[in-house]
This record gives structure tokens, C-alpha cells and sequence, in this order.
């Protein structure tokens, strides 16, 4: 039994990970799944009515499931049909999150008043919603650096309040009774108001009853246009691809066609039918839309189904469970059962590494890009490499070091990739400067295959270090095992972050007409360069032995993650995202830790708990 254990281990962890594959449905009579497929374009990127309501969570409130005041849990697309069709019941779910004490202040709010923890509804926000305007007036002309932490919790509570309107404003005019009524009448009014604006026009006797009723609506409807930014209504066949319309913007173009556009009918219908809980009345129009748009849409519709199954399955949060399990095996065979724990940790952590796989492999398909093309992509990347260089040391040294550090490197990128994930839509549009397939998959590849060994290699020598001195399970073939591993991994990353870095100044010769402007971005990708070499050279002439390389590779990962984010929130050069409050501090925290497992790696030796390496 003992001896078939990493086979049971691997079979349960693979039943387990194709059970998370399927589809889930809410419990509900209504095809909201159906729904999440509908598309709509959102920034430029068609996309699913299901990402923009997890995006939109995300941003929100920094998770994507809503509980009710009742007790029951909403899915992301149930939460965005209570928005778009019943806004009123929307209003009463607790979802901003506010966690700055002075922005609870504002409010009149406390802790207590939310769900026990840092959540509130919009009706507990709207009173002072005013003054909140009015101190996002006064922090948007600061540059964020300079913005205080209350200052930037007033712009993101702000900006968050604003994708909310948007949403309510997105598919119907939020407090509307009958909105489908309402567009009934409008059709049956239109030739009378239509006929009458010409009249008036040419001067003529009009019927001023049916003039002011149509001007009327389309100053209504005029307002519903300015007020979302989400582009349900696609374009006719024939017609720019990209011509997409907000309902409000397809209304007032009704004023010219003399014919409400069937999608917007089609959306009054389902908000009709979910407002009056009418299940089969919804499921049939998801139906017959879904067939209309498969007329012209065929091919986007097929994307917005996978990227759906995509966002259901969720393999990057599997990964992350499974990469926890793996370090847990790896940790357990270093105490007991070496072989049997070992192999187990191996196989987990290969099914972690399909799975992302699976997960980048998708995004590239549906993003028709390269791996890489931002700051949340790069983390699963990074993640990636790391797992995949520590499959191959497994595989030749089988003692579980590189299975633990691929289980510490792919869980902590797989969560760095989640926070970065709250800022919204993570397969967002490419900037112009980086609309370059060929150079992404080279400059923007190698560089960040050199972020992964660099962070691998300080990995190991962490590994090495925290199980040197405080246990005493570290013996002197496993350092020795260790050593080579870093060496050769630190081989690895100076020959990729080189020819990255080399890479990088060709795209800026191309782009900006210079290939080297030490901007910050690139100071950090030599720094990477530089001290790697130092690494070797260090090495090479005996200035350090093992503990004095593995403190140098440990210092590697300060050196890495400052290239990766730190020159990014400067504000300034060419390569700067934005400054990100939360990045900053838990920067500085990476950093402080790195800097105290250095120091414990330059204990005396005396005080190492396993046997006496070479200094």
C-alpha cells in the first residue's frame, strides 16, 4: 500500500482537478450561465457577460462571490443581473469594499456595520457619495505617489462607485418599472414624433403633444449613453467589426432607422422576464439571441464560451491548491518516507504545472498573444518557468528540494497573480508600444524565463539556508546537491536575462529610435545581468564557497523583484505602470524577509543545526 501511495496520491489529484473543469451552474431555474456567454464589448475586448461581472467583483471588492442579506451566496453572473435588472435589491448588497479608517469616518461607518468585515452595500454609501466626490476632485490632480493612503482609498472607493453606475446603466434605465413597456411605447410613438421634429423643423404646424414626448425620451435615453461604458449592441453584418453601441447610443440611433434595434429588445425582454421571475420566458430568449448572433458572431461567440468555461474552471486556483500540497509532500519526505513522499511531491507538482499550462495556453488563445503581455500574465509566467526548471532537477536528483521549491515559487507567483488580478480585466488591451507579437515572444519571453531562474535559484538557497540552521535534516550530499543545482540555474539566468536584456534594446532602437536610455526598466534588467555575473565570478575565483553563494543567490531575489515591480512604481521612464500602494509595502516586506534569511545564512557556523558546511 505504502509502496503504490504516489500513485494514489497522483490519481486522486487528477480526479480532483478534472472534477474543478466542470461547468458549475447556479442553483437556479434561470440559463444565467447562458448569459455569461452573451458578449459585449468592454475596452476594446469582446468579451463575456461573466468576466465583466468577476472582472468587476474583483475591482470591487477584491473577491467574486456576494452574499445576501438572507445568508444565500450570489455567482458573479447573478450578481451582475441584480445589478443590470434590478438595481434596488443590488443597491442592498454589501459590496465596496472600505478598509481605510478615515474613509469608514466619511461615512459614518464602522466595521460592524458591514459583513463583519470590510464590506458595504450601496445604500449604506449613498448619502455622503457628495463629499467622496469631492475629495476624489481634490486627489486626482495629485500624481498617485504623492496622494496619501487616504487620498488613494478615496479615488479607487470613487472610481469604484463609477463602475458601478456604469453597470446599472449598461443594459436598461435603472429604476425604470417596464423598461420593455416602455420601449413599446416608444416604437408605437416613434413615426408621430419623428414626423412632428420635421415638421417644426420646416416650419410647419407639428403635433407638439408627440414632439415634447420624443424629445423627452431621447434626453433620457441620451443620458443612458453617457453613462456606460459597456457596448452590448453589435454591429450590423457588413458593418465595422468594432462599431459596437451602448444601449442608450443603439436608442438614439432608433430616431434615424425609425426601428428599435432587435438587441436592445432582446436585453428589455430578459431584464422583463428576470424582474418578473419568469424563468422560461428567459431561457427562451437566451435561446433565439444566442441563435441570432450566431448569424454574424459565430466566431466571437466560440471564444466568449471557452473564456467562460475558462473563468468556471478557474485552473490557476487549482494550481495554487495543488502547488501547497506539493510543498507539503516535499516538506513531509525530508522527515519521513524520503522516496514515497518524494515521488508524490513530484507528481502533484506536474499536475500543478499542466494545469497552468492549460490555463496560459487558453489565455494565449483567446488573447492571440504571446504569454506574457502584463504585469498579472508575467507572475503566471514566472511561476511557470520556475516549475518547469524544477521538474527537470527533480527528475535528475530526485530529493525533493526542486519539488518544494516549485511548490514555494508556484504558489507565491500564482497569488501575486490574483492580487494583480483586482485591478480588473487581466487579458486587457495591449498598449501601442507593446502591439508587437514578434518582440513579445522574444525580448518579453527570454527576459522573463531569466525572472524565473533568478527566483528559482533563490528558492533553493532559501531552502538550503532556513533547513541548515533550523533543522538538522540538511546533510552534506543534499547541500552539495543544492550548490549545483543553484550554479547551474544561475548559468541559466545570466545567459537568458543577457540575451533578454540585448533583446530588449533592439524593440527600443525599433520603437523610440534609441537602444539605450537607462531608463529604469532597463537599469534593472542589467542590474539582473550584473549580478548574476557577479554570482559566477564570485564562485569561479573562491571569494565564496556554498553558504556565501547560496547568500548571493538569496540577495538575487531582491535584485529580480526590484526589476519586476519596483522600477514599475518610480513613475517614472518609459516602463512605468503606476504606483501600487499595496505592491509597495509588500515589496518592502519580500525584501526585509530576504534580508533576514541572508542574515541567518551568515550565522557562525557553530550555530547551524545540520552538519558544518564550507563557509
Amino acid at each position: 500500500m505504502k509502496r503504490h501511495l504516489p500513485l494514489i496520491i497522483l490519481a486522486l489529484g487528477a480526479v480532483w482537478l478534472l472534477a474543478s473543469l466542470r461547468e458549475r451552474a447556479p442553483e437556479t431555474e434561470f440559463d444565467v450561465n447562458g448569459f455569461g456567454r452573451l458578449p459585449v464589448l468592454v475596452n476594446g475586448r469582446i468579451k463575456p457577460m461573466d468576466t465583466v461581472a468577476r472582472s468587476s467583483l474583483l475591482q470591487l471588492q477584491g473577491r467574486q462571490r456576494v452574499a445576501t442579506p438572507e445568508g444565500e451566496t450570489l455567482a458573479p453572473i447573478e450578481w451582475l443581473l441584480e445589478v443590470q435588472f434590478r438595481p434596488e435589491k443590488a443597491d442592498a448588497l454589501r459590496t465596496f469594499e472600505i478598509v481605510h479608517p478615515d474613509l469608514l469616518t466619511l461615512f459614518n461607518l464602522t466595521m460592524a456595520d458591514g459583513d463583519g468585515k470590510k464590506r458595504f452595500s450601496y445604500l449604506q454609501l449613498e448619502k455622503q457619495i457628495p463629499e467622496l466626490e469631492r475629495q476624489s476632485r481634490l486627489a486626482q490632480p495629485l500624481d498617485p505617489q504623492a496622494r496619501s493612503p487616504f487620498q488613494r482609498a478615496v479615488v479607487q472607493l470613487h472610481a469604484n462607485l463609477v463602475l458601478y453606475h456604469q453597470l446599472k446603466h449598461s443594459l436598461m434605465m435603472p429604476g425604470a418599472p417596464d423598461f420593455l413597456g416602455e420601449l413599446m411605447r416608444f416604437q408605437a410613438m416613434l413615426p408621430l414624433g419623428i414626423e412632428a421634429v420635421r415638421a417644426r423643423q420646416a416650419g410647419e404646424p407639428f403635433d407638439e403633444r408627440a414632439f415634447n414626448a420624443l424629445i423627452e425620451l431621447g434626453q433620457r435615453y441620451d443620458f443612458l449613453s453617457a453613462s456606460s461604458h459597456l457596448l452590448p449592441v453589435p454591429p450590423a453584418a457588413g458593418a465595422d467589426p468594432t462599431a459596437w453601441k451602448n444601449t442608450g447610443r443603439a436608442l438614439l440611433d432608433t430616431l434615424e432607422t425609425g426601428a428599435i434595434d432587435a438587441h436592445v429588445l432582446a436585453y428589455a425582454g430578459l431584464g422583463h422576464a428576470w424582474q418578473r421571475n419568469q424563468p422560461e420566458q428567459f431561457n427562451t430568449i437566451i435561446g433565439l439571441y444566442r441563435t441570432e448572433l450566431a448569424k454574424t458572431l459565430a466566431p466571437r461567440l466560440k471564444k466568449t464560451d471557452v473564456e467562460t468555461r475558462f473563468n468556471s474552471a478557474q485552473p490557476f486556483y487549482t494550481s495554487t491548491i495543488l502547488y501547497v500540497l506539493a510543498l507539503l509532500l516535499a516538506l513531509g519526505s525530508w522527515l519521513k518516507w524520503p522516496d514515497i513522499l518524494g515521488r508524490s511531491a513530484f507528481w502533484i507538482t506536474a499536475l500543478a504545472f499542466i494545469a497552468t499550462t492549460a490555463g496560459i495556453a487558453t489565455r494565449m488563445w483567446l488573447e492571440g498573444r504571446p504569454p506574457v503581455t502584463n504585469l498579472y500574465s508575467s507572475a503566471l509566467f514566472v511561476g511557470w518557468g520556475s516549475v518547469g526548471l524544477c521538474l527537470i532537477l527533480e527528475a535528475i536528483y530526485k530529493n525533493a528540494m526542486a519539488s518544494a521549491a516549485a511548490g514555494l515559487t508556484g504558489f507565491c507567483c500564482l497569488i501575486i497573480a490574483h492580487n494583480l488580478s483586482l485591478s480588473g480585466d487581466t487579458l486587457e488591451m495591449m498598449r501601442a508600444v507593446l502591439d508587437s507579437n514578434f518582440w513579445l515572444a522574444t525580448h518579453v519571453i527570454i527576459i522573463t524565463i531569466g525572472y524565473s531562474a533568478t527566483f528559482l535559484a533563490g528558492a533553493l538557497a532559501m531552502i538550503y539556508v532556513l533547513r541548515g540552521t533550523l533543522t538538522a535534516s540538511l546533510d552534506r550530499a543534499t547541500a552539495d546537491a543544492i550548490t549545483r543545482m543553484v550554479y547551474g540555474i544561475i548559468c541559466f539566468a545570466t545567459l537568458f536575462s543577457l540575451v533578454g536584456t540585448v533583446l530588449g534594446g533592439i524593440w527600443a532602437d525599433q520603437s523610440w529610435g534609441r537602444f539605450w536610455g537607462w531608463d529604469p526598466k532597463e537599469n534593472g534588467a542589467l542590474i539582473i545581468v550584473l549580478w548574476c555575473a557577479i554570482i559566477l565570478h564570485a564562485r569561479w575565483g573562491g571569494l565564496v564557497k556554498q553558504r556565501g553563494l547560496m547568500n548571493l543567490a538569496i540577495f538575487g531575489n531582491i535584485v529580480t523583484s526590484w526589476s519586476w515591480f519596483g522600477t514599475n512604481m518610480l513613475g517614472v521612464g518609459l516602463h512605468s505602470y503606476g504606483f501600487m500602494d499595496a505592491a509597495f509595502w509588500w515589496l518592502s516586506a519580500f525584501i526585509a524577509s530576504q534580508l533576514a534569511i541572508i542574515a541567518l545564512g551568515s550565522l557562525p557556523l557553530a550555530s547551524w543545526r545540520s552538519f558544518r558546511p564550507a563557509a
